[in-house]
């Protein structure tokens, strides 16, 4: 499929996912929001891409909404603006439960629905520079459709802070409250990033789809309320082809076929 706002690298396995606006600053709009939702369906569906790496082009990765986008919002009913805010909220679902882990490239600014990219990100790697925020309140309204995914990440007393006041904060302050796993000089945030999808590209890939879907499934649930799910998933992951390689591969001490590390 083309694509007029994202652009779409892959190397290998890796997909390298760019936002393409940067004359607005890589801002959210209802068709940036349909063909991130396309493209998430298309990978979800792509068993050669084990690794997604989502960056933005031009200086910032991204500044929340679009102006003409909030323009159009301004004279929605309410019933178009649930439709509007609605297809937001699946795309972000899509992104959040993709089967292959997304490795977060952000560099000068991620605001708004930009700080909600950051939070569906497994790994976010930030430039020391850049700036993060919340920053629906100032507009009147709030961060409702990134809020599930920034929870998870940052908790509820960090978004009691950083929700209500739409302050911006450092990349110092997102690693602290877990938005972000890694600030790095800019110089650093390409070689920082490699490493992670190295780290990825030697696990197995079928185990990290697995794995991802299990962390939502266990979280907030007590141990002996998950005992039953997790006994049964790694059952089922000691069983399986992958499973069995890797294991077997460990013990003859050679890699598994799947590392390309």
């Amino acid at each position: 499929m083309a694509y007029s706002h994202l652009s779409i690298r892959r190397d290998g396995p890796v997909e390298y996912l760019t936002l393409d606006r940067p004359d607005v600053r890589n801002a959210f709009n209802e068709d940036v929001i349909a063909e991130l939702m396309a493209w998430a369906a298309a990978t979800a569906a792509d068993r050669a891409v084990r690794v997604v790496v989502l960056g933005g082009a031009g200086p910032v990765f991204c500044a929340g909404a679009d102006l003409i986008w909030m323009s159009k919002m301004v004279g929605y009913s309410r019933e178009e603006n649930v439709r509007d805010a609605t297809a937001m909220a699946r795309m972000f679902h899509a992104l959040d439960t993709l089967p292959v882990p997304i490795v977060g490239r952000l560099h000068g600014a991620a605001l708004g629905g930009g700080s909600g990219l950051a939070a569906i990100c497994d790994i976010a790697v930030a430039d020391e520079a850049c700036l993060f925020g919340f920053t629906e309140v100032k507009l009147g309204i709030m961060p409702a459709v990134i809020s599930p995914y920034a929870l998870a990440k940052i908790g509820r007393s960090a978004a009691r802070e950083l929700f209500v006041t739409g302050m911006r904060f450092s990349a110092q302050r997102a690693r602290e409250i877990g938005l972000v796993h890694a600030v790095v000089p800019a110089a650093e945030l390409d070689a920082t990033v490699a490493m992670y999808v190295k780290e990825l590209l030697s696990a197995g890939p079928e185990g990290i789809a697995a794995t991802k879907a299990l962390i939502p499934t266990v979280w907030g649930r007590a141990p002996e309320d998950a005992m039953r799910t997790t006994a049964e998933h790694i059952a089922t992951r000691r069983v399986s082809a992958e499973g069995q390689e890797g294991m077997t591969a460990f013990l003859e001490k050679r890699k598994a076929r799947w590392n390309l590390a």
